[in-house]
């Protein structure tokens, strides 16, 4: 019997639904459709929008999929031979997803630990609380109301340490009289995973109030994280308190044929597997409205960070406010009016689900997108962190228990070690053209060495990361043919780049032996397409820099690699790390035309009708 997945990934305010079937013999994206979620007024039900996405993608599909509102696992073959089996999965951020409230003892220590096992697990952080936190213990208190979690996350101290600290967190929780954010008489489930001397005395103090579980501790030494398990009764704890409670949930687990995994949750799964596959470490931004979350995967760790108010739409005017109007207008290709492109933005705000209307428009989003990147890239490079180093008898005998528990921890994303890049998001996966998601993501991200780009088509990376635990093989070939779009590799050179001097040589090999030989200079943005007898199969590239650049294996060393079919072709960007901007207006502009002309990303027209609108 044939088998069809159909996933749905149910977010705050759409569900985005898939078909995966046969397709001349292989396993391929058949069909997607998109419908409203139904988790507030007036419905309340989840299931409601669930079914109008799967009304909509049967009928993309000239099939049938719900019948009497009930989902159909099995269809009869229009010649009455044999039946196709469906399987349904879904993934959840719907109501704002799995919020937690986080808390610990330190904020720099057990309170950040805690906090990187619920990013993990796939929350939403609503407020980390820390004994050592300003904020005297009726704010803390009043805050702890105000956040209405799901679930709470208790961390703090260290075996063997002291545990009164911890209960002091115990005590806040009780005090704030916490309830349910949908309503309903049950408990809210609190996890303790800190101190294990403290485990029984936190538990009973909690009972009353609260529905608690504990597990290890996740801190249990300075330099020692013990995160999984605490992830992991998280997950369960969302599948059996959060999601038996939300509206219309209970209903949809009655049709899953496997757990419904938070979205985040599941696109970190799909990253992880890709880079295992691809033998290397990993980006990936999804870059929304309200928020932008960044995924890193470096040495077989998954790292993820949430901008909450960093975005294209609702917080569009935050990205402006942080970064500056000047850091917005330096990306454009024309000069305009700083309030007009103060204006433009706040529109973003006030019409929250409009596209752009003009050229000159799209360029101001753009502009935005690249900021916004930024900023979330900045964050998550806090939150991609290893501990620090044990330290030794001398240290500790010279150093104060304070400078021991402050020791900083050492940031891991380092954009020369990683090998993929993946970019998701409307602005990114809808450009008009694929070269204006690359010269997006190249200025945001700033790339060194040789990283493959790639956007994810319709954003079915958390479809394809619950399809990941049950039909793994074929949630891997889909996303590599069906929802990845391969931009290319970009060729970044690392060390002082000369401006118009020939800084590196790269030679193109088909299958067949035949190659070419491009020179390009410092300070350009370039895009080489591979011509037809190079697009049916890898080919490889050999990149020779100048003496004292580096792309990879040290300064002037030669790096080859192989290469894929690619949308926008090798990418090269030899501006040199971080890009330097003239203090020109009008030759700004000009240096952004000129690097838009190279990738291809605008024409020489569109630029010129731009500039002809402020002229």
């Amino acid at each position: 019997m044939e088998k069809e997945y159909i996933i749905t990934d149910i977010g705050s305010t759409t569900t985005k639904a898939i078909l995966i079937g046969p397709r001349r013999g292989e396993y391929r994206l058949l069909q997607n459709f998109a419908a409203p979620t139904t988790v507030e007024f007036p419905y309340e039900d989840v299931t409601v929008g669930v079914l109008q996405a799967l009304e909509g993608l049967g009928k993309k599909a000239s099939s049938v999929f719900v019948k009497d509102g009930k989902l159909l696992k099995e269809s009869e073959s229009n010649d009455g031979g044999a039946s196709t089996q469906r399987l349904y999965l879904s993934t959840s951020s719907a109501g704002g997803g799995l919020q937690v409230l986080v808390c610990g003892v330190m904020k720099k220590v057990t309170a950040e630990s805690a906090r990187r096992a619920a990013l993990g697990a796939g929350a939403i952080i609503v407020d980390v609380i820390a004994v050592d936190d300003d904020r005297p213990s009726f704010l803390k208190i009043e805050d702890i109301r105000k956040a209405r979690p799901d679930m709470v996350l208790i961390a703090g101290g260290f075996d063997g340490g002291n545990i009164n600290f911890v209960l002091e967190v115990v005590d806040l929780l009780n005090a704030a009289d916490l309830h349910p954010r949908f309503g309903g008489s049950y408990k809210i489930p609190v996890i303790y995973a800190g101190n294990k001397d403290g485990r029984e005395l936190a538990a009973d103090a909690l009972k009353k109030a609260f529905d608690v579980k504990t597990t290890e501790n996740l801190r249990p030494a300075m330099d020692l994280e013990v995160l999984e398990p605490a992830r992991a009764m998280m997950h369960e704890l969302f599948m059996s308190h959060v999601m038996a409670h939300a509206p219309g949930y209970r209903k949809l687990l009655d049709w899953v044929d496997a757990e419904v995994l938070p979205t985040p949750l599941a696109v970190g799964k799909i990253l992880q597997e890709l880079a295992k596959m691809k033998k290397t470490n990993i980006l990936a931004c999804d870059i929304g409205g309200a928020t932008t979350d960044v995924f890193s995967v470096i040495d077989n760790e998954f790292y993820r960070s949430v901008s909450a108010n960093i975005g294209m739409s609702y917080s569009s005017v935050n990205v402006l406010m942080e970064v500056g109007i000047e850091n917005i207008a330096r990306w454009l290709p024309f000069r305009a009016p700083l309030d007009l492109i103060s204006d433009a933005i706040g529109q973003k705000l006030v019409y929250p689900t409009t596209i752009p209307a003009t050229m000159w428009d799209l360029a101001i989003e753009q502009a935005l997108a690249r900021e916004a990147l930024r900023i979330a890239l900045d964050q998550h490079k806090e939150i991609a962190a290893t501990l620090p180093k044990s330290p030794g008898a001398f240290e500790r005998i010279f150093k104060s228990q304070l400078d021991l528990l402050t020791m900083k921890e050492k940031k891991v994303l380092a954009m020369d070690k990683l090998g993929v890049i993946v970019g998701s998001g409307g602005v990114l996966s809808k450009a008009p053209r694929r070269a204006q998601a690359a010269l997006m993501m190249l200025d945001a991200f700033l790339p060194v060495g040789v990283t493959e780009l790639y956007v994810d088509s319709i954003f079915m990376m958390p479809h394809l990361g619950v399809l990941l635990t049950v039909e793994p093989d074929i949630a891997m070939k889909v996303l590599m043919k069906d929802c990845l779009v391969h931009l290319g590799p970009c060729v970044a050179p690392k060390g002082s780049v000369r401006p118009g001097e020939t800084c590196l040589r790269i030679e193109i090999r088909n299958s067949s032996g035949d190659s070419r030989i491009t020179e390009f200079p410092g300070g350009i943005v370039a895009a080489l397409p591979l011509l037809s007898s190079e697009e049916s199969e890898p080919v490889n590239v050999k990149v020779v820099p100048a003496a004292g650049l580096d792309v990879g294996e040290g300064a002037g060393k030669t790096v080859e690699f192989l290469t894929e079919p690619a949308a926008v072709g090798i990418i090269i960007d030899t501006r040199g790390r971080p890009i330097s901007f003239p203090e020109d207006p009008q030759k700004m502009a000009d240096q952004n035309a000129t690097w838009a002309l190279g990738i291809g990303a605008y024409t020489k027209e569109e630029i010129n009708a731009m500039r002809q609108s402020f002229a």
